[in-house]
């Protein structure tokens, strides 16, 4: 009793030292935290927001921050916060409010309430500054002034929610997984549940690669699974069948994320057939034929699936003329869910016109505006075969002394017509080269071949380019592509785990293309012509995985073919690479300035065992040069431009300032300048990279940018330092002792190594710095921190005075 009344006492003198506290600040002083304590949260509490099942999020992140890519280098951008996210169930939030300080007006925080509630999918939204609390209406676009928040209940009945589709939309997600859903999962679950509750029986999601397709098609399995959103037609709970063209596609969500539904779940191989499971998996092939001529599938009633969800739905099984259409029409009862991850074009066409529209999209451009995706950087390398064409001379036979019809031969030819060894053994050194300047020759790299035969050959070149990776780990190259069966997938087992070092090259041809989880996939090579948007964004799905614990934040895609960068320049493409670059390359690989046999399913059925006929002209003899450097960057219209780094960087600076004038003005400025810097490098201008094209590794940043945007004279930062030295004796006689030591101290030290000098939080912990004591010591010199602080701002003015 004692301990409780002590424990009582003090609590209720914190209590009153509290409230005696505010009541001595002035409204004014509230900051943004203060009014959010004092006023915002009590008041949703009062109206019902932390009484479970609902609930108050504060201050939550919703994406990661986008990643900005500086020539190999890497950072996270600020992440997206809401203030309050209220949630009528954990997984279902119908509101955001967003907080401004005491003293401002509401209407200032409205704008980004808007927008946050935009992408978070929310309909109602809130702004206030604790006094005044401003609701707009995204469904009746209402906006209004209240008194109150609502409750709970009332926004919940204002969404106007059917009464037999709420107990679906409002069941629990699984928490078995352990994973969080992200904001855009929350969203695609959440719709895909309502609309089928609600009696759609066509649904398309349309989700990038990498954003948890898997995992947003389990929710929405478990959601109607457990609600049992049938039992009133069928009285049982739902069968569900998950379709896909390939068993890894099948094998991992069946052993991975769908391990809650236990015995629930059956795959449907072998001809083995099984009706007393309620979570099925297939592959087309397996129901495809039962070696009769009829269908496997029709030993299962039209009617048995109440629900059909097909991954990857975009390659084949929509389209008109496919054999796999059948089994989506004959098990037309079920409702079904198509998924894909590349938008609507001309190639998957068929794919929106039989699911409709998507009921929601999340794009590869919003997922690496997010941070959610890797960034990525391309690289465009031309050999001199591809620039200039092939042709053979009179009377050229091949390797199997068949005679080569004379004519030129192109890159749409080259592994597909006539198979050139020159130019398969010039990539093979260039890539070499590239892992080895990257600093990291152990970085997981696929290389996309025109075929099998292409990817055995490309695979040979690799491994004789790498003698000594090879002896180290003789799997450091591998081939991966159905010939190789098990054999093949066991390597990519191996290319997946993320603590293994080895296989670090895979060469494929179609079978990686898709649904393929490489999260440290690092370079994505693309050594065959690519015509298809859909199967391009399906290829470069490889690496768009982020591994912050690998330091995987961006890719590269290096493109031997052309036909990658061509793409880029489709004004529908939803993501912008971080750089483009182009590159030739000389016969050693150095930088100097139709498939027939396509990828099947191990498991579906040879048809032909015919002799293997030669399909190609293939040339051994003679030699390829990789023959300028060149950046490539896409306008507002998606329309491609082709220049060089430095005009690249200069015409970025010319948008921002009119001469340098305007821009010495800002640059004086260490507060403005730093902000300069920081939108420069989101604009991926990187001063080590722009010195090291210029060849000016002494230049200062400034002198650099004015010298290629207004051809202003290059200064070294030397010659910056001396001037200031010499002209500026008043500014160094106003201070005396160590004070002026140090002040000339951090002007030799700008001279050796840039602005980066003058952070003093980090400069004046190291010598010859630290010699005059901690920075509180060393500020006394100065008269205090703030006198400190006010010497080096205007020592940084001098700098760039004109």
């Amino acid at each position: 009793m004692m301990i409780e009344n002590l424990e009582l006492s003090f609590h209720g003198l914190h209590t009153t030292l509290f409230l005696g506290w505010n009541a001595l600040m002035n409204e004014s002083d509230y900051n943004e935290a203060d009014t959010c304590r004092l006023f915002i949260t009590p008041a949703l509490r009062a109206a019902g927001w932390e009484t479970p099942p609902q609930s108050i999020t504060e201050q939550r992140t919703f994406t990661d921050g986008r990643i900005v890519v500086q020539h190999n280098k890497s950072k996270r951008g600020q992440p997206k916060k809401a203030d309050y996210v209220l949630r009528y169930r954990n997984d279902l939030a119908i509101a955001i409010v967003e907080a401004k300080r005491y003293r401002l007006s509401a209407a200032e925080g409205l704008q980004q309430a808007k927008e946050y509630a935009e992408i978070l999918g929310v309909q109602f939204t809130y702004a206030t500054n604790g006094q005044q609390i401003i609701e707009f209406d995204f469904h009746t676009g209402q906006q209004k002034q209240i008194d109150r928040y609502p409750t709970p209940d009332e926004l919940w009945a204002r969404l106007h929610v059917r009464p037999d589709v709420a107990p679906h939309l409002l069941a629990p997600t699984s928490r078995t997984s352990g994973k969080t859903l992200r904001y855009y999962q929350e969203i695609a679950i959440n719709r895909v549940v309502e609309a089928i509750a609600g009696g759609r029986r066509r649904i398309l999601l349309t989700m990038a690669t990498g954003t948890g397709k898997t995992l947003v098609a389990f929710q929405i399995c478990w959601k109607l699974w457990k609600s049992e959103w049938n039992a009133v037609r069928a009285k049982r709970p739902p069968r569900i069948l998950f379709l896909s063209d390939r068993n890894i596609l099948i094998d991992d969500p069946k052993d991975k994320d769908f391990v809650p539904f236990g015995d629930a779940r059956f795959k449907i191989e072998g001809g083995i057939v099984n009706k007393s499971r309620e979570m099925y998996f297939a592959i087309y092939q397996s129901l495809a034929s039962a070696g009769d001529g009829t269908g496997r599938y029709t030993q299962y009633a039209p009617d048995f699936f109440d629900l059909i969800v097909i991954d990857e739905c975009h390659r084949g099984s929509a389209r008109d003329d496919s054999n796999w259409r059948d089994i989506l029409e004959y098990f037309a009862p079920a409702y079904q869910i198509g998924m894909t991850a590349t938008p609507r074009r001309d190639d998957n066409g068929n794919t929106y016109d039989y699911f409709g529209d998507p009921i929601y999209e999340y794009s590869l451009r919003q997922g690496i505006e997010d941070g959610f995706l890797a960034p990525y950087t391309v690289l465009r390398v031309v050999t001199d075969l591809d620039a200039f064409g092939w042709r053979p001379t009179v009377g050229q036979i091949d390797r199997y002394k068949r005679e080569i019809p004379d004519q030129e031969y192109t890159t749409g030819d080259f592994d597909h017509v006539l198979a050139l060894r020159a130019r398969t053994e010039a990539i093979a050194r260039h890539l070499t080269d590239f892992l080895a300047k990257s600093g990291n020759p152990y970085a997981k790299t696929i290389v996309f071949c025109t075929d099998q035969e292409h990817a055995l050959e490309m695979q040979d070149a690799l491994a004789r380019c790498n003698p000594e990776l090879m002896k180290r780990y003789p799997d450091y190259v591998c081939r991966v592509t159905a010939d190789e069966g098990d054999i093949g997938r066991g390597h990519l087992d191996h290319f997946k785990d993320v603590e293994r070092v080895s296989p670090v090259i895979l060469t494929s041809s179609r079978l990686l293309t898709t649904g393929v989880d490489i999260p440290t996939c690092k370079n994505v090579v693309i050594a065959r012509v690519i015509r298809s948007m859909t199967e391009f964004k399906q290829i470069i799905g490889r690496g768009t995985r982020v591994r912050d614990d690998y330091d995987k934040l961006f890719f590269n895609i290096v493109d031997y073919t052309g036909s990658a960068t061509e793409l880029f320049a489709d004004p529908g493409f939803d993501g912008f690479p971080a750089l483009e670059v182009l590159e030739h390359m000389d016969e050693e690989g150095r930088t100097v300035e139709d498939e027939v046999i396509s990828d099947r399913d191990p498991t579906a059925p040879i048809l032909d065992d015919a002799p293997l006929e030669r399909r190609k002209l293939y040339v051994d003899e003679g030699a390829a040069e990789v023959i300028a450097e060149m950046v490539y960057e896409l306008d507002e219209n998606g329309k491609q431009i082709v220049v060089r780094y430095t005009d690249y960087a200069a015409e970025r600076v010319r948008s921002l300032y009119p001469n340098s004038a305007d821009m010495r003005r800002q640059w004086a400025d260490p507060f403005q300048r730093t902000r300069l810097i920081e939108h420069l490098a989101e604009q991926n201008i990187d001063f080590e990279r722009l010195a090291a094209v210029t060849n000016q590794p002494d230049a200062d940043p400034f002198d650099l940018l004015c010298h290629i945007a207004f051809n202003a004279p290059i200064r070294t930062r030397r010659e910056r330092a001396n001037r200031v030295r010499q002209e500026e004796t008043a500014y160094f006689q106003s201070y005396i002792g160590p004070a002026r030591d140090i002040l000339l101290g951090l002007l030799e030290k700008y001279a050796e190594f840039g602005t980066t000098q003058f952070i003093l939080k980090d400069i004046l912990r190291v010598p010859p710095f630290s010699g005059y004591g901690n920075i509180i010591e060393i500020g006394n010199y100065f008269g205090g921190l703030d006198k400190l602080k006010q010497a080096v701002d205007q020592l940084q003015t001098l700098l760039y005075a004109a």
